[in-house]
């Protein structure tokens, strides 16, 4: 994994805001590199940092200390303007819940995406991707939770960004229908070759990751390599 192209490097990363009376401390001093094209999963408890992190990764929040690059952007010096456009550009978000339009088709939903995006999929091809290709026209009401989250997930992949970041993508879902998810985020990986981060506190589904990458207090606790990936139909949940 070394040998391969770094396209995020975090180092001694931190993040403080105020609740209150109350001074957080969400991030402390968080080292971490991603590599081009791996799939990893960010494990921890609720309040372990783990979607703070993910969301400067994205754009979405700054830092308060330390730096972060995705290439060659600096994403802790970066302002608004800059931040939006990497985010328009660069960056596919699917989270646990799945904000569709619903008056609007699978294909339009995921068409939303596509006509931002200088380089993307057709929605068609986005959706035959996570094998929705026979539910095109379907409106949001019309699909399962499993079947909406996956339109979810080709609308991200269908500006082929350079990372999809995934904050508890299953976590509205019950099991059969978390491994059909996990299912299209695999496929997406493997087809696109996107760097995906899928963030849980569900450590089974590190299994099927390149790393697993646990934190704990803020901190990076752990980071496990796995020889091969396990299949999301071969979790043991």
């Amino acid at each position: 994994m070394s040998e391969r192209l770094v396209i995020f490097e975090a180092r001694g990363l931190a993040k403080q805001y105020r609740m209150g009376e109350v001074e957080v401390h969400a991030l402390k001093g968080v080292d971490l590199d991603l590599f081009d094209g791996e799939l990893v999963v960010i494990l921890g408890p609720s309040g372990s940092g783990k979607s703070t992190l993910v969301n400067i990764l994205g754009g979405l929040d700054v830092p308060t200390g330390g730096t972060v690059h995705d290439r060659d952007h600096d994403l802790a010096a970066a302002n608004d303007r800059q931040l939006t456009r990497y985010r328009r550009d660069h960056v596919g978000f699917v989270f646990q819940f799945y904000n569709l339009v619903p008056s609007l088709t699978a294909r339009e939903n995921v068409a939303l995406a596509t006509e931002i995006a200088p380089r993307g999929l057709a929605p068609e091809e986005a959706l035959a991707l996570v094998g929705l290709g026979h539910r095109l026209d379907h409106f949001p009401a019309q699909l399962s939770g499993g079947e909406q989250q996956r339109v979810a997930i080709a609308r991200a992949i269908a500006k082929r960004p350079d990372v999809l970041l995934c904050d508890e993508p299953t976590g509205a879902l019950d099991v059969a229908t978390g491994k059909v998810v996990l299912q299209a985020l695999e496929s997406a990986n493997r087809e696109l070759g996107t760097t995906t981060v899928v963030i849980t506190h569900n450590v089974v589904i590190g299994d099927m990751a390149d790393r697993v990458v646990s934190l704990a207090d803020g901190r990076v606790a752990r980071v496990r390599e796995n020889a091969t990936r396990a299949r999301p139909e071969e979790l043991a949940w």
